[in-house]
């Protein structure tokens, strides 16, 4: 039996308006009547997920920053930080690209560099990193780094960011998100990973676990779970790896999910 579902946000378990899909509330009280936990699973920041989620900030398991961190009941469960020297090299690296907002993904909050300060990057910023600052260089923050995260407002973050910093891959995780955003991590972090480190801390065996994704970085989660389900709008590749399919983010895919698996004794 399902014990736990993990599940990404954007382009996932969000509709294209970027709100919660029809019949969550409803979905969500049977799975806690059955003592299933649910998971959001998230490149978003946890403070970000605590604020979407406020109702259900002592129900929920928090897989933030792509599983740098995890949260339970307001306790870290597990952390995985970035170091610190890498990341300035990153940053270093990434100091000439025009165009592209770079937020330092810090435990206490994100940063960006107050020449990035604009309407639109603070707007975009706003959406995933609730808890954020402006510095006026990053070498001023004293906080933990989970992450680097790169945007690129015209959608083709493979070619201005992915691939001009695909050198780091050899030390580095460097992850594409979205067709926005990239993601620069410590090696031995990501979501499947992060789930790996919840099922040996929390007794859950893979079987006992589904999740739901929609691109790349979902990859090693549908990999992690017994029951990994690519939605109808996923990227080809993580549909080519899932065991399962759904519907779209916009035909709320993930609550659609659910049923089936309690229509199936599975839950």
């Amino acid at each position: 039996m399902i014990k736990i579902i993990f599940s990404d946000m954007d382009g996932t378990l969000l509709t294209s308006e970027n709100k919660l899909p029809e019949g969550f509330d409803e979905a969500m009280t049977e799975l806690k009547r059955r003592n299933v936990l649910f998971a959001p699973a998230s490149g978003r920041q946890y403070f970000s997920l605590l604020k979407s989620f406020e109702k259900y900030r002592d129900d929920f398991l928090f897989l933030g920053e792509n599983g740098t961190l995890v949260m339970h009941k307001g306790k870290e469960i597990f952390s995985c930080p970035l170091d610190v020297e890498a990341a300035k090299k990153v940053l270093s690296a990434t100091d000439g690209f025009e165009n592209v907002l770079r937020v330092y993904c810090g435990k206490k909050d994100a940063y960006l560099r107050r020449d990035q300060d604009t309407p639109e990057f603070h707007a975009e910023l706003d959406k995933y990193y609730t808890h954020n600052g402006v510095v006026d260089n990053f070498s001023e923050i004293r906080d933990v780094p989970l992450k680097l995260a790169f945007f690129d407002p015209t959608a083709h973050a493979k070619e201005n960011i992915y691939d001009k910093i695909s050198h780091f891959r050899d030390t580095l995780q460097v992850v594409l998100s979205s067709d926005y955003w990239v993601d620069v991590m410590n090696p031995n972090i990501n979501k499947g990973a992060a789930i790996k480190n919840i099922q040996r801390v929390m007794n859950f065996a893979p079987e006992e676990c589904a999740a739901f994704g929609d691109y790349l970085n979902d990859f090693e989660m549908l990999q992690a779970v017994g029951y990994g389900f690519a939605m109808a709008n996923a990227h080809p590749d993580l549909k080519r790896i899932a065991r399962f399919e759904t519907e779209s983010n916009d035909q709320a895919g993930v609550i659609v999910g659910i049923r089936r698996l309690i229509a199936y004794g599975l839950i």
